[in-house]
């Protein structure tokens, strides 16, 4: 028998990103990204994810600061069996990744007003994920809501939608444009005040039309905004705005249970957002029996859960004091956002996790109240701009015994815009002295 000489066709890896997916190595290892809407899974989500984790990417999971999760090291050929199995749950990694829309996020979970924030959320994805209107933009488009200004994301999205008020029973929300974090921060500005919910979904949709019509390729909405200026960008967006229709009836069952009043969420604390698949199927569980079936990925890459009643709450918080998830220590309660770094992520310069640790441990006291963030490269998807306290890895230099090793910039957030830049270029040891001095 003549030996069959046929090539397999090369995986087309830029391709590839719009279904979620990134190269991590040259040993063509993959990360897929899960879209989360509005960051909320039911248990059956969480025990789907926890499933393809344990088949397909050693048991682990990484949570995002945007509520979407991650799946590493996955093979090429695994991708169509991963693909079916979100497909079975109502979730997707389309657009996930590349020049598409991104995952709806909403770090305000269970919030005072939840059903609404929620909702928008889940109709904003609806309407955008695995649409082929919008994918093939020139680059990756961030849409978040917000349940008020309290964290600030709404300066670093390309759309971001702040709940201020609600009428009569109907929302309103001011709408800001054009941030973006990166190499090049740029904080957002606010386009229109108190938009009624009903004529939100055509004007997101006329900004992501204006941004893919006049963007040049690899460049975010920031870039065309500074382009062009913001009195053209208007205009721009009104000419889009006339062919559209303005308002469009609101409906659909969007949202998850919103939790009652006098019952205050539980946060459940995952460092750096590493999380294997037993632990996931674990507080899949306690979901179901103490919180409705229902849990959520913080904007602190934390999962929350809504208890209905006093009762479940308290049992909920013994279960997880139990699994050495409620600690009461101020190292333990530190808020500490970090990225995979070069643990898992090809444009890593630093091991973030271990970096994150050794920031805790030279954390004074005074200083574990605040917020930090710690991005494995100038990307900043730890949103480092945004914590009290920030680092970025810059670069890595090469020393004297032939080793390249990270630098790091430090950030200091004090006012209502992005973080500043207080210190660059520091090697570890004299990062883990700045954060030593931090108060």
């Amino acid at each position: 028998m003549a030996e069959d000489t046929t090539s397999q066709p090369a995986v087309d890896f830029h391709q590839l990103r719009l279904d979620g997916v990134y190269r991590m190595n040259d040993a063509d290892e993959l990360m897929l990204r899960i879209k989360v809407p509005a960051g909320v899974l039911s248990v059956e989500q969480a025990l789907k994810a926890a499933e393809l984790a344990e088949r397909y990417a050693g048991a682990r999971l990484h949570l995002t600061t945007r509520g979407s999760i991650e799946l590493h090291r996955v093979r090429h050929s695994d991708l169509a069996a991963i693909g079916r199995g979100l497909a079975a749950v109502g979730l997707t990694s389309r657009g996930a990744c590349g020049g598409a829309v991104r995952g709806i996020a909403c770090s305000t979970s269970f919030s005072p007003n939840f059903a609404l924030t929620q909702s928008l959320a889940r109709r904003l994805h609806r309407h955008f994920a695995g649409n082929p209107h919008f994918e093939g933009l020139p680059k990756k488009f961030k849409i978040a809501v917000e349940d008020g200004y309290r964290g600030a994301r709404h300066l670093i999205q390309d759309v971001g939608l702040v709940l201020v008020a609600v009428t009569e029973g109907e929302a309103r929300y001011d709408v800001w444009v054009g941030g973006g974090l990166g190499r090049e921060p740029q904080a957002a500005l606010k386009l229109e005040e108190q938009v009624a919910e009903a004529h939100l979904l055509p004007l997101v949709e006329a900004v992501v039309r204006t941004y893919a019509r006049h963007t040049p390729a690899g460049k975010r909405l920031k870039h065309l905004l500074r382009l062009v200026g913001e009195e053209t960008f208007c205009r721009l967006l009104q000419d889009e705005l006339a062919t559209r229709p303005r308002t469009l009836a609101p409906g659909g069952l969007d949202a998850a249970p919103a939790p009652p009043a006098a019952t205050p969420p539980v946060t459940a604390g995952i460092f750096a957002g590493d999380l294997d698949a037993a632990l996931l199927r674990k507080l899949a569980g306690l979901a179901r029996s103490y919180a409705g079936g229902y849990l959520a990925i913080t904007a602190d890459q934390n999962l929350a859960f809504s208890p209905f009643n006093t009762e479940d709450r308290v049992a909920l918080l013994e279960k997880l004091a139990a699994a050495g998830l409620r600690g009461d220590t101020p190292q333990e309660q530190t808020t500490l956002r970090v990225c995979v770094g070069n643990h898992a992520c090809r444009m890593g310069l630093s091991p973030t996790r271990e970096v994150a640790q050794g920031m805790l441990k030279a954390m004074p006291d005074q200083a574990r109240t605040l917020s930090w963030a710690i991005s494995g490269c100038p990307n900043s998807c730890s949103q480092a701009q945004l914590a009290d306290f920030g680092v970025v890895t810059s670069r890595l230099v090469k020393e004297e015994d032939g080793e390249r090793r990270p630098r790091f910039d430090l950030y200091q957030r004090q006012g209502a815009q992005l973080g500043e830049k207080i210190r660059e270029g520091l090697t570890q040891a004299e990062l883990m002295e700045a954060v030593s001095q931090s108060a």
